[in-house]
């Protein structure tokens, strides 16, 4: 898979492990940053992987900032985007298995690089269902054009 990440300042560190995993995992990693040290507000790169994911330049989309939440709204500002923010792996597996997520968000003051690693290896194994949960995410897909 392709995938794009990016994070604000807060979540450089956090981003980086993310896309170690991702790369190390087989997929191609690009990373818009910010460098170390560089402020950015979260809704500037929220919006930009948004974008990449949303236009199909990217199959799914990795994002950090201090709680996940701000640059996950930013993100699901964007038509197509479905961004969640995960804490633990079984969100994650069902954010995927259920909702066909495709931007990933986690907080760099809440999860450490050891669980953030787990929840992107298992977020980027899990296939989405399909079945029911197609009509659902279809519903969710309707509400970028209402």
């Amino acid at each position: 898979m392709r995938i794009v990440v990016a994070s604000d300042h807060a979540g450089v560190d956090l981003r980086l492990a993310m896309a170690e995993e991702a790369a190390e995992l087989g997929h191609e990693v690009v990373d818009l940053g910010p460098a170390p040290g560089e402020p950015i507000d979260y809704p500037i790169n929220g919006a930009k992987v948004g974008r990449l994911v949303a236009s199909g330049d990217f199959d799914r989309g990795l994002l950090v900032c201090g709680t996940g939440v701000g640059i996950s709204i930013a993100a699901n500002k964007i038509a197509g985007v479905r961004a969640v923010v995960c804490s633990e792996p079984y969100s994650a597996i069902m954010s995927r298995a259920h909702n066909d997520a495709n931007v990933l968000a986690l907080g760099a003051r809440v999860v450490g690089d050891g669980l953030a690693r787990q929840i992107v290896r298992e977020w980027l194994a899990t296939d989405f269902e399909g079945g029911r949960h197609a009509r659902r995410v279809e519903l969710i897909s309707e509400l970028d054009h209402s």
